[in-house]
């Protein structure tokens, strides 16, 4: 590790107490510790993958924050948290790090109860300003002045209920201060108005320098009583207003500072200190460069918002993000968007993640990003589908939570038609809790006259997409998981809303769909060699439950539902319902989650919720056994 000097001694992070000793440092050490600190999360993202790019972005403005307040007295807010891997760093966890969204490690977000330097919880995005609002008031009735600060990305700042929070902050008056990391790029590149305005601010060099060289000339200047000060503030205003109009965050109530350079120690440190000093809300604007000191990075953001493991001296991927359930459903919108121009495509931000760059290549003028709002991509599909366009929003699953009210109110109850491509369905792996698709089925099936697919391969999935599209009406979700297809099984490919797989007329029926049926076709194979038969029914159209298939499952003795889905409200339930309405009288049992899912693989989340090949085959062993001796 690289040392560097202390009071004429060289240390290194790991000799420092953390972060009291950052306010002990001169400025050159802190440039020195940014830099081991750099290398530290390149090493580590490296092996472990995670959110590089925004990290090494905010290197700079994470020490300057962590040297002018006194983390966890003042609450530091992080939105989004994956750009939380410094303050980690600089809170006494740089020795965990090597464990970064590992099972039983540090989480890939701030995690109060991993430290108490986590504030809150903040896997999605544009929460900060409502958090810190809150904070800052519950410290101003409980007789406290330490500051709260939100640490809030211009991605963010695409999503309105900043906007909202905004409005309330400043009518309160609370003692908070909103840092803007302004790196020009948030998961997919900005787009909009809030964009171009902030654009302006950024290249607003004349304002600034204008601004410091008036300061600097107003400071030798005497002032001998409050006319005078006065007549200086108001001489200051005037500059300002000439140069550039009020900011959007002055109009709001806000005091802003900026832009700031966010990897300017001395100049950011300036602009803290000029924070603190107000006791009223704040809004320091600071422009960053996303993927700051590696170069991949740097020229790529986007490819290093969220990555891989990755080779550093090639900066490339191990495993290519080519063959997976979201490049096969973007390619496949593609293709039917361009025999008709009624299909529209909506991504909220992230264009990439969900596969839609194919489509935007081919088709710009009908994708639509707009933003981190995916209660307004909702409503903005109602509008278009309202004129008889066809509307598809491509969403991961976790962030779809957000925007129940609008399918409810501005999709359902109208009756229009929008089709929900929902990927990273049901256990998504290391980026833990907050990220977790485990909600979209009961989410979904509570709505009325919604309909859901599940695919279990690419093949399923074109077919699916294409019905959901041209054979339905109304609401219409395509749900699929993170990843590869693995497809062991090899039976009728023709598409079919369900299936049966009969093996020697047994009385034991597993039921299964998506990802989860590949796991159920071996664990037969595995059982079989037991002696054990079973049959299996296979759903691709989930909801809602086709009407002969209760009688139809009503034939077996023995009924076991596998479900990648959290219990309450899941399909397996519905099922158990039916069965029990009709008077079944033999046995139903249902495998599924209970509970939010920690940060591990998805193999290991699967085996430790009894979802693999493996453990579904030792509980029909079980239940064999169990049944045999009924």
């Amino acid at each position: 590790m690289n040392e560097y000097i202390k009071n004429g001694n060289r240390v290194t992070l790991s000799e420092l107490s953390l972060p009291e000793d950052l306010k002990k440092l001169s400025v050159q050490q802190c440039w020195y510790l940014c830099g081991e600190i750099r290398n530290m999360l390149i090493n580590t993202v490296s092996k472990t993958g995670g959110h590089l790019a925004s990290n090494l972005g905010v290197v700079e403005l994470t020490m300057s924050i962590h040297r002018n307040f006194n983390s966890p007295d003042d609450k530091i807010v992080w939105d989004v948290g994956h750009q939380a891997y410094v303050h980690k760093i600089l809170t006494g966890r740089a020795d965990m790090l090597s464990t970064l969204r590992q099972e039983n490690g540090l989480s890939g977000f701030p995690k109060p109860e991993e430290s108490p330097h986590d504030t809150f919880i903040s896997g999605h995005s544009s929460t900060s300003l409502s958090v810190a609002c809150g904070i800052a008031e519950a410290m101003r009735i409980q007789g406290k002045e330490n500051y709260t600060v939100a640490v809030i990305g211009d991605g963010a700042m695409t999503g309105g209920m900043v906007y909202e929070a905004m409005n309330n902050c400043c009518y309160l008056q609370s003692n908070m201060i909103v840092i803007l990391n302004d790196n020009n790029m948030s998961i997919s590149k900005s787009v909009g108005s809030l964009e171009k305005y902030l654009t302006t601010l950024r290249n607003s060099e004349e304002y600034l320098d204008t601004k410091r060289r008036v300061e600097k000339n107003l400071a030798q200047i005497p002032v001998v009583g409050n006319k005078v000060a006065k007549s200086v503030k108001q001489v200051k205003d005037v500059i300002k207003s000439t140069i550039l109009e009020k900011t959007l965050f002055e109009d709001m109530g806000f005091i802003y500072l900026g832009p700031i350079d966010g990897h300017n120690l001395r100049e950011l440190e300036q602009a803290m200190r000029m924070a603190k000093s107000f006791h009223k809300p704040v809004f320091v604007h600071v422009k960053t460069i996303k993927g700051k000191g590696y170069l991949p990075a740097e020229k790529n953001p986007g490819e290093y918002h969220g990555i891989s493991k990755f080779d550093i001296r090639t900066g490339n991927p191990e495993v290519s993000a080519g063959d997976s359930y979201s490049t096969a459903f973007g390619k496949e919108l593609v293709n039917l968007a361009k025999k008709d121009d009624r299909i529209c495509a909506i991504t909220a931000a992230m264009k990439y993640g969900t596969g839609l760059q194919y489509f935007g290549r081919e088709i710009p003028e009908r994708l639509y990003d707009v933003g981190i709002a995916e209660q307004h991509a909702v409503t903005f599909a109602g509008g278009l589908a309202s004129m008889g366009q066809i509307p598809v929003f491509a969403v991961y699953s976790t962030f779809l939570q957000r925007a129940y009210d609008q399918l409810i109110h501005d999709i359902a109850i109208g009756g229009l038609h929008l089709v929900l491509g929902i990927d990273r369905a049901g256990i998504v792996g290391e980026d833990g809790e907050t990220h977790q698709g485990m909600f979209d089925v009961p989410m979904l099936t509570s709505i009325p006259n919604t309909v859901i697919y599940s695919p279990s391969s690419y093949n399923e999935l074109k077919h699916c997409l294409k019905n959901a599209i041209y054979d339905e009406k109304g609401l219409v979700a395509v749900r699929y998981p993170r990843g590869a297809e693995e497809v062991s099984f090899h039976i009728n490919t023709e598409y079919s809303e369900y299936m049966f797989v009969k093996n020697n007329k047994s009385d034991t029926l597993i039921i299964s769909y998506g990802r989860i049926f590949n796991e159920v076709y071996k664990a037969q194979s595995l059982l079989s060699a037991d002696g054990i038969s079973c049959d299996l029914l296979k759903l691709t159209k989930i909801f809602p439950i086709a009407d002969n298939l209760i009688h139809e499952i009503m034939q077996y003795k023995h009924i076991v539902f596998f479900e990648e889905s959290t219990e309450n409200g899941s399909i397996s339930e519905k099922i158990g319902s039916l069965l029990m309405e009709s008077c079944y009288r033999g046995s139903y049992s249902r495998v599924s989650v209970n509970g939010f899912i920690k940060q591990s693989s998805v193999k290991s989340a699967l085996d430790k919720f009894g979802l693999t090949c493996d453990k579904i085959a030792d509980y029909i062993r079980i239940r064999s056994i169990e049944n045999g001796k009924a």
